[in-house]
């Protein structure tokens, strides 16, 4: 016997056997047992989510020698025939072959007639929107009045390529693509029941190539399993797929976090020996800083089956949310110019320097060539402000170079933190915080401080900053900061405006005007804009 594809040898065949279409299972199965039956079915969706095997099951849903049922029998006679492709009252017609109009009439001749074996006369139509104007005009007063014995199934990739006089005629499902999780269920329940060993990670490669699409995927699995010998492994699966390994965007990730040019440039470099995708690892790179994002804003969005999950959870500690919105945003713009650079290599190393430069700018080791002498972190960070009270008393100088400090008493010299004044801005500027916990201290309002006790509160819409281990890492923070022992308590209410991130943003919105301002009153600038009428395009001013 012939060796059967995986795509048709698993074809489902009962409403129960569908992955991924609940919506519209549920639908007609409710249609098929109440007997609330319409004439034209119109189904659409991207190639491999099933509308011809769903059409097929209608086929036989309605055929079935038990009746008119949603849950087919698949012995009768009638069902065989139409899993084989044989039953005589199923017609299914491919419109991409058969556009013109002498083909339509040709259909419509034939629907008048009884069907020959069973309860309906079912025509198939796929690809549907491919059929002429002449064609569709031709067949739209059969398709709103079909004699009784005729059911028309439509299928498309392209809705939007309908005439809406047939589209309002038909009863339209939409089919969703299959998201990765139930391609790798079913991928998996397919390779338990042929016998084959399998790596899960590599199922997962092959779920997220076939992009939503469940015939891909089991494509992808046929050549997966000759190409590994009978076994599918993610080491041959990723050479397969010429799918990047998740071993080098870490290495990348954590030379990032620590600031190390050179381990950058290696990891490229090794990249590079192996020819591996540069377009793809920048993609896979933004689909990892994706989850690092969404594992600092919502833990729990990342699934427990995700064999990096601790991996990202820890970057997400590591990172600060706005250094992982901008590397997300340099990767995108490093994808998109990647055509444009002298090679690969120099456009996907130019993309990761162009990261680094961005943290080592925020980095306090590095010296920068504007300023003489190197301000400290926490003075530039304080901006003076309407709305902040008077800013602390500066911290003791630390030691220099010319001095150093010897380490058996590096303890005893180093400087006291001055005291707090109440103004909250700038003491979360000098809190030992980073990530989530730095986060939550920014989107906090001081509502009081007495006697020891510190009252904060975080506004209703970023109340999930508030979850236990950011504020005990906050609560950690500030008592480390205090000489006296200090209770912190967090709630979640009402805030004035008074903010660290809130008048953060207010300062910088100033800047930002006040810039716009010096820009449009620039005496060049204002002769282009009333001689040669020019517009001054505001959001490309940027503060330096």
């Amino acid at each position: 016997m012939s060796y059967q594809v995986l795509a048709r040898k698993w074809r489902p065949k009962t409403f129960g056997d569908l992955v991924g279409q609940e919506h519209v299972v549920r639908a007609l199965s409710n249609a098929l047992t109440q007997q609330r039956l319409h004439h034209a079915y119109l189904l659409t969706g991207t190639r491999g989510v099933g509308k011809t095997t769903l059409a097929r099951i209608m086929a036989k849903a309605l055929n079935c020698e038990t009746g008119i049922t949603a849950t087919p029998c698949g012995e009768c006679s009638a069902c065989r025939e139409i899993d084989s492709g044989r039953f005589v009252d199923l017609l299914e017609l491919d419109a991409a072959s058969n556009t013109g109009i002498d083909n339509m009439r040709e259909v419509l001749d034939n629907a008048q007639y009884a069907p020959t074996a069973g309860r309906f006369k079912i025509y198939l139509i796929d690809e549907v929107h491919m059929l002429s104007k002449a064609a569709f005009n031709s067949m739209l007063k059969t398709l709103e009045e079909p004699p009784e014995h005729v059911k028309f199934i439509l299928a498309t990739t392209d809705p939007q390529k309908i005439p809406v006089t047939v589209l309002s005629r038909c009863l339209q499902f939409n089919l969703k693509q299959m998201p990765p999780l139930a391609i790798v269920g079913h991928l998996q329940r397919v390779m338990e029941k042929e016998g084959i060993p399998f790596e899960l990670p590599a199922l997962q490669l092959l779920a997220r190539a076939a992009q939503g699409s469940m015939r891909d995927a089991l494509s992808l699995l046929d050549q997966a399993i000759a190409y590994s010998g009978g076994k599918v492994e993610e080491g041959a699966v990723r050479d397969m797929l010429g799918a990047i390994d998740q071993t080098y965007l870490f290495e990348i990730l954590d030379a990032l976090a620590a600031k190390d040019g050179s381990a950058l440039v290696a990891a490229t470099e090794r990249m590079e020996e192996r020819s591996l995708s540069f377009e793809a690892a920048l993609a896979d790179l933004g689909v990892l800083l994706h989850r690092i994002a969404l594992a600092q804003t919502v833990p729990d969005a990342l699934g427990e089956e995700l064999p990096e999950r601790d991996k990202l959870l820890e970057l997400a500690q590591t990172f600060d949310a706005e250094e992982v919105q901008l590397f997300y945003q340099i990767a995108l713009h490093g994808r998109r110019d990647l055509h444009l650079a002298p090679d690969e290599f120099a456009g996907f190393s130019m993309t990761l320097l162009r990261m680094l430069a961005f943290t080592l700018e925020e980095s306090p080791q590095t010296p920068s060539r504007r300023e003489a002498p190197r301000t400290p972190p926490v003075a530039r960070k304080e901006a003076p402000s309407a709305e902040k009270p008077a800013a602390a008393p500066p911290c003791e100088e630390a030691p220099s170079a010319e001095r150093p400090v010897p380490a058996a008493s590096a303890k005893t010299i180093q400087p006291e933190n001055p005291p707090f004044d109440g103004n909250w801005h700038t003491l979360v500027n000098r809190l030992k915080l980073g990530g989530m916990a730095k986060m939550l201290a920014q989107h906090c309002e001081l509502k009081s401080f007495d006697n020891g006790l510190m009252e904060l509160c975080v506004p209703q819409e970023h109340r999930h900053l508030a979850d236990k281990p950011y504020q005990d890492k906050l609560k950690a923070a500030v008592i480390e900061f205090f000489p006296d022992p200090v209770k912190l308590n967090i709630s979640v209410g009402d805030v004035t405006g008074a903010t660290p991130a809130q008048i953060e943003n207010r300062e910088k919105q100033e800047k930002q005007s006040l810039a716009v301002a010096a820009i449009e009153q620039d005496p060049f600038v204002r002769d282009l804009v009333e001689n040669l009428d020019a517009k001054v395009i505001e959001s490309s001013i940027k503060l330096l």
